[in-house]
């Protein structure tokens, strides 16, 4: 396989296994990517919806699952191996025997096979049998179907807890379109086609996990806006280290070829170990280039990739190379030219039965070429020799059909095709060299590959560097492919506080759809008010704003800049989203129940640093049992710390906020325009967020009248409406009582904010003090009650 395929087709391998009886919930999961070298541990307890398991095999997008057989007897399934076979329907399904999950085989393999730099794995793993089990599994059926086994030390083995990371579940990341597009997966308009333009395979590759899994560490996230900000103010920097990056191939595919050793010997295994020395030594000369770009760089990553790069084991193995590998033998594309340099990739003299083999072939490619130029001399036709892998060497001409005689070529020809003017074909002869020329070409092969397999024995002790390296490049590739998104927009750099506050902030994929910019909005959660209901018509812009928030929020956990004016976050653990699939038609019969399913799976994980936002719920039921179910639901989150936006139809949940001081409420607004003729009036969309809740009233019906529904229907729909509104007045009003007790609230909250966070110097403090004091002042309701306070 070739260095240089599309890195989209799933080539990932996992193998998990459970703990049985009371260890049951316990899972552990080993993955190896078959283009890149790196085999993931994980090992975590999971509750009984499996959420985990499902989330990280949805990141992996896996092209195969193993599982032992004891899971999925056919009478006793285990409850995970049916979610899994549910969630992952297209990918194949391998049982192997439960005697193979062996996790003392699974730490002898790791012992075997791990690079000596990554030896800190054992003391992580070697408690967690779970993963040792799935790791032995894995390996040997990897080396099974490869038909090839690892070359010993030669494979990076990490362990992946799963705190490290954000976690978004499979239908947040769908809903919110972070990598796939909901209406046409091939549309790059997603929050992946905003940010990549990455130049290498790895680095897209990288770019798409990062999105999957955001960061939660403060501080390697403000390492990562550094270098983006250095990289956008250094012009220079950038564009120099864009064009290195751009000439590395898939570093971690090359990486994954040299570690396998084949159990057998052929003609494609030699020749495509060849293939990959080259690659690899067109790799570490660019080592060098890449230093020379990062070396006047400032920031603390910049500069610990420059020092890695330091590293003096890429000069020994590039020098190990250049002692039998021809200088000038480098990347060429097209068939016939990387065919040449594979030929001629070994130096003169290393291996005298090679360089005999080197002549004989020469010889043979003059004899075809000096036999094609007789050939046409002979028949007076304007032969040109061609070349293509499926076919070796064969004729090519252009000539008019008329100019033949009869309209025919000479019968010695045959495998004639025709292309327009273009006539393809070959001659018993020429098949007879061809078949020669392919003889002393295995030849030369099978003397090279002895040559670089010697060579690459050499070089396995010293692999541990290029995993550094393509970590490097992929790492480097990504920042670049930040910046050039800012540049391309006005993205500002975010800040990490206790507060969500975006100024200005909108929908970063919406803009690359619309023709304009999209309508901004603001946006700000506290500890204090960390719960946000909007209401507003149909189609005025809910949904929009609340996937731009947690698109926002992910944009600034993986380090990149954000599209607002003004913008801090407070680092989320989990990102939740239950967003409406109203326009479902096959799902719809079951719509309530995914909306309930998707609310318990937030109920049960969500924790107080979890973002939520819930656009509609309870809409596949009766109004009186939705509404009761949203109350239910905002009554459980509100006693979480967890910041939540909350998108409703149900105007009576906007009054929660009488019972709960950390409630606000804010509508889109909408203006409604008189037509010319008068008669008729037609909503306006402003898509601005305002406080309050909306003062619109029955705008279903209007967005009815819009539609082609008879008239009589609207009119009778108007009257009934009118009805019941009359009986439900009897509305609750909050008291004077509730109004104080929330002001005090509020003031007590901007206080303890202030005191965190503040850095004004004291007189401006000063005036913000007083106004706050204004604020309360005006707030609380009835007068006579000033004497209370302070």
């Amino acid at each position: 396989s070739s260095a240089v395929s599309s890195h989209t087709v799933a080539s990932v391998i996992v193998a998990v296994v459970e703990g049985r009886g009371l260890a049951r919930g316990e899972v552990g999961m080993a993955s190896i990517d078959l283009k890149n070298p790196e085999v993931i541990l994980s090992q975590f307890a999971d509750n009984t919806t499996y959420a985990k398991v499902i989330t990280k095999l949805k990141i992996l997008t896996p092209l195969e699952i193993i599982m032992s057989n004891t899971a999925c007897d056919a009478g006793n399934t285990t409850k995970l191996f049916s979610l899994i076979t549910e969630h992952f329907k297209n990918v194949t399904f391998t049982t192997v025997q439960r005697k193979y999950f062996n996790e003392t085989k699974g730490l002898e393999y790791i012992e075997q096979l791990c690079a000596s730099e990554f030896s800190t794995i054992f003391m992580e793993v070697q408690s967690k049998y779970y993963c040792l089990a799935a790791a032995a599994a894995l390996l040997k059926y990897v080396e099974f179907i490869q038909n090839s086994v690892y070359a010993p030390k030669s494979l990076k083995v990490r362990f992946q807890g799963s705190e490290k990371t954000a976690m978004i579940d499979s239908s947040s990341a769908q809903n919110l379109e972070l990598v796939i597009n909901n209406r046409d997966s091939r549309n790059g308009h997603t929050l992946f086609g905003v940010l990549n333009y990455t130049k290498t395979p790895g680095g897209s590759r990288r770019l798409r996990s990062n999105i999957l899994e955001p960061l939660v560490d403060a501080e390697t996230i403000n390492t990562r806006l550094d270098c983006v900000q250095e990289l956008l103010q250094d012009e220079e920097l950038f564009f120099g280290l864009q064009s290195v990056i751009s000439k590395f191939l898939d570093t971690e595919q090359l990486l994954s070829v040299l570690v396998q050793i084949p159990k057998q010997d052929t003609v494609k295994t030699a020749e495509s170990k060849i293939t990959n020395l080259i690659y690899l030594k067109h790799t570490l000369e660019l080592v060098e280039p890449l230093k020379a770009a990062l070396s006047s760089c400032n920031t603390p990553l910049l500069k610990a990739y420059y020092n890695s790069l330091e590293d003096t084991r890429f000069g020994i193995i590039l020098e190990k190379i250049t002692t039998v590998i021809n200088d000038d033998t480098r990347y060429a594309k097209g068939c016939l030219s990387m065919r040449t340099q594979k030929c001629y990739a070994v130096k003169p003299n290393v291996n005298e039965f090679l360089d005999i083999a080197r002549r004989t072939y020469t010889e043979i490619v003059d004899d075809i070429a000096g036999m094609i130029t007789q050939l046409a001399e002979k028949y007076n036709l304007p032969m040109k020799t061609s070349f293509s892998s499926a076919r070796g060497f064969f004729i090519q001409m252009n000539a008019d059909c008329a100019t033949l005689p009869n309209g025919q070529l000479p019968s010695e020809f045959t495998k004639i095709t025709k292309m327009k003017n273009t006539y393809s074909f070959t001659s018993a002869d020429l098949i007879k060299m061809n078949e020669r020329c392919q003889e002393s070409l295995r030849e030369i092969y099978h003397m090279t590959y002895l040559v670089v397999c010697k060579l690459l024995n050499e070089i396995y002790e010293h692999i541990h560097c290029l995993y550094k390296l393509s970590d490097i490049v992929s790492m480097l590739d990504m920042l670049l492919s930040f910046a050039h998104a800012c540049t391309l927009s006005d993205y500002v750099r975010p800040e990490f506080t206790d507060t969500l506050a975006i100024k200005q902030g909108w929908h970063p994929i919406l803009e690359k759809i619309a023709v304009e910019k999209p309508v901004s909005n603001n946006t700000y959660l506290t500890g204090g008010n960390n719960f946000v209901i909007i209401t507003g018509p149909n189609m005025s812009g809910k949904s929009t704003y609340l996937k731009q928030i947690a698109l926002c929020q992910i944009m600034a956990q993986i380090g990149s800049y954000v599209p607002a004016e003004y913008c801090s976050f407070r680092i989320a653990e989990q990102i939740f989203t239950r967003i409406g699939m109203d326009d479902d038609i096959e799902t719809n019969a079951s719509t309530f129940m995914k909306e309930m399913k998707e609310i318990t799976y937030i109920i049960q994980n969500a924790n107080d640093k979890s973002l939520i936002i819930i656009d509609e719920l309870g809409r596949g039921t009766s109004a009186e049992e939705g509404i009761g179910i949203c109350y239910a639901a905002c009554e459980y989150l509100l006693n979480l710390k967890a910041f939540t936006l909350f998108a409703t139809h149900f105007l009576e949940l906007c009054h929660i906020d009488a019972l709960y001081p950390n409630v606000e409420n804010h509508h889109f607004e909408v203006q409604h325009v008189r037509s010319s003729a008068g008669n008729k009036e037609k909503i306006a969309y402003t898509y601005t967020l305002s406080r309050g809740y909306t003062e619109e009233k029955n705008y279903g019906l209007k967005a009815a009248e819009v539609s082609s529904l008879p008239s009589s229907v609207i009119l009778d729909a108007k009257e009934i409406t009118n009805r019941i509104a009359k009986q439900i007045l009897h509305r609750q009003k909050s008291t004077s009582e509730m109004m104080k007790q929330r002001a005090v609230y509020h003031l007590a909250m901007r206080l303890v904010q202030t005191a965190r966070n503040s850095r004004l110097d004291p007189d401006s403090l000063r005036i913000y003090l007083k106004g706050l004091k204004k604020k309360y002042e005006a707030s609380c309701p009835a007068p006579g009650q000033n004497g209370e306070q302070q």
